[in-house]
């Protein structure tokens, strides 16, 4: 999540990050800490933004990874879906 110059991300594995986005030298940037420590998603580049998806490429092992809109906070469609006890 993006709101002004606040970010935060939640993945599936558990960890939690928040910090801050904005303009550094001309280029769109993500700067996060996360709960648990990791620090693969510590710095990151926008690479493009529009109305449904994000691309960032963090710095590090990780690369890059896209990320699209959720509209009035439910899931988008087409995610894929485990049954209960797999």
């Amino acid at each position: 999540m993006i709101t002004g110059k606040q970010a935060a991300l939640f993945t599936t594995g558990g960890s939690v990050c928040s910090g801050t986005a904005g303009k550094e030298a001309g280029m769109q940037m993500i700067h996060l800490k996360c709960t648990d420590g990791t620090k693969t998603r510590a710095t990151g580049m926008v690479d493009s933004v529009s109305t449904s998806a994000l691309a960032v490429t963090w710095s590090g092992s990780l690369g890059k990874e896209a990320y699209t809109r959720a509209e009035g906070g439910k899931f988008p469609s087409g995610l894929p879906t485990a049954s209960v006890g797999s």
